[in-house]
């Protein structure tokens, strides 16, 4: 009998969202204590790092990261994790949000469906693309680095501040 996996669903992040999500994160573990390079990221996370490479420019292109050239250079976020949000490194990732072309972000894109002057199916589009928006603006860098040990995987607070442990008496 064969077996039938599920779709990866209608919202789709690439590989380059995924990976560079993962770069992001390991930029961000090491804020502050200097350059990292794409050599020691892609061994720790088991990224290639040629594909590393690719996704700095965009991320470089967005001013969310820059370089340092010589024997310790690499790279550093250009802010801090706590000052990124989500939404934004994933739009430099992957262009801008959408579910479907008539409800891109961006307006020329948008502009594309011949059925965009009459199609009130285009609200539902919008109303998801605005909906993936907003959740992932509310997600900061500093999110991701020091999750509360706490809480659940989907709770959805976005404190980065570590859960106080109790004294041991």
């Amino acid at each position: 009998m064969r077996q039938i996996l599920p779709s990866s669903g209608a919202v789709h992040f690439s590989t380059r969202g995924e990976y560079g999500v993962r770069l992001m994160v390991e930029l961000a573990r090491h804020y502050g204590l200097g350059p990292v390079s794409l050599a020691e990221i892609a061994d720790h996370e088991s990224l290639p790092r040629p594909y590393l490479e690719q996704l700095v420019v965009s991320l470089r292109d967005a001013d969310l990261v820059h370089s340092t050239r010589g024997a310790r250079g690499g790279y550093q976020l250009t802010r801090d994790p706590a000052q990124i949000h989500m939404g934004e490194v994933l739009r430099a990732l992957e262009g801008p949000l959408a579910p479907m072309i008539c409800a891109s972000e961006d307006p020329i894109h948008a502009g594309i469906c011949s059925r965009t002057g009459f199609c009130t199916v285009n609200l539902l589009w919008v109303k998801v693309r605005d909906a993936l928006s907003s959740a992932l603006d509310s997600v900061l860098l500093a999110d991701l680095v020091h999750p509360r040990a706490t809480a659940h995987p989907f709770h959805a607070g976005t404190s980065a501040d570590p859960v106080p442990v109790p004294a041991l008496t």
